[in-house]
């Protein structure tokens, strides 16, 4: 439209600068943006496409024991067998089908990553609002979770399994779970310290609600975001953790068909017979991807939206 006469033209890109953030728009930001504006049909076709990889692998994992063509115990082959017709990923260092091995592999380090990742979640969730809305308890909390961090993750599950040998993979969960709490603690507290100071937070509080009730109501619903990302992110941490410690044999045992004692087992004739070590690797670093991906999908997303200027 033309000025009326007398008043210089503005530019429009200098009145629209303002709007912008000072460190300008990224590639990620206007991705984040262009998803959170999309219309619901986009929105669960995005959901789908970041979230099946994940339902795959994690019904293959759960499904394989039924699905492996011979026995995870019994030699099919010669031992670091070439891939051939009745072993298509070759013998491993018995002669065992690396493709049956591989199939019953994967069930219970997925379990054990989920529920490490649930019960690490749901803790740090629930004390992080406390503290957030109980300033001493929430000094308690992150004077034990400073204690706890210094001690390294793998070291201490093998302390608690080699202290309690019988525990087996539940005594690897338990430490898991106990050493993976300080760390969600104190992000799901910083998330939470900003809505516990809400004014309809504070209003509730006032008005003589309980606070489990707050707990529930009124802080959990609005930390969905980083709840999600942080369940993605702890299961990452739970398979790298278990993993490692089916590695160092403690918790299951040979001849467990376990896709990191598969990597132990076969590393010496990994020249021979690759697969028998780049199949279970590749396995637990795309379970662990995808579960990120799927979580991150379904986050809500809080980009900015777009703003037009008239």
């Amino acid at each position: 439209m033309t000025p009326p006469a007398g008043e210089p033209a503005r530019n429009k890109d200098k009145d629209t600068a303002g709007l912008e953030p000072p460190g300008g728009d990224t590639s990620h930001e206007r991705a984040t943006a262009m998803v959170a504006a999309a219309p619901p049909r986009a929105r669960i076709g995005v959901i789908l496409l970041h979230s099946l990889p994940a339902l795959l692998l994690v019904c293959l994992a759960l499904a394989g024991p039924w699905l492996a063509p011979h026995s995870v115990t019994d030699p099919v082959t010669a031992p670091f067998a070439e891939p051939g017709a009745g072993a298509p990923l070759g013998g491993d260092q018995l002669g065992r089908d690396v493709w049956s091995r591989l199939l019953a592999g994967g069930g219970q380090l997925v379990l054990s990553a989920l529920l490490i990742a649930v019960v690490v979640t749901g803790a740090a969730a629930v004390l992080g609002a406390v503290a957030a809305l109980r300033p001493k308890v929430g000094k308690v909390v992150e004077r034990v979770a400073d204690v706890l961090i210094l001690l390294p993750a793998v070291l201490g599950i093998m302390l608690v399994a080699l202290s309690w040998p019988e525990g087996g993979r539940f005594a690897v969960v338990l430490a898991a779970v106990v050493l993976g709490v300080p760390y969600a603690v104190r992000l799901a507290a910083n998330a939470a310290a900003p809505v516990a100071g809400a004014g309809y937070v504070e209003s509730a509080a006032a008005g003589g609600e309980r606070l489990w009730v707050l707990v529930v109501r009124e802080i959990l619903p609005n930390l969905r975001a980083t709840l999600l990302a942080l369940f993605g992110l702890r299961f990452v941490e739970a398979v790298y953790v278990v993993s490692t410690a089916g590695f160092l044999q403690v918790g299951p045992q040979p001849p467990a068909a376990d896709w990191a004692l598969m990597i132990r087992e076969n590393s010496p004739g990994l020249l021979l017979n690759p697969w028998a070590v780049v199949a279970p690797s590749a396995v637990i670093g795309l379970l662990a991807l995808s579960v990120n991906l799927a979580a991150g999908a379904l986050a809500p997303q809080t980009g900015r939206k777009a703003v037009t200027v008239r």
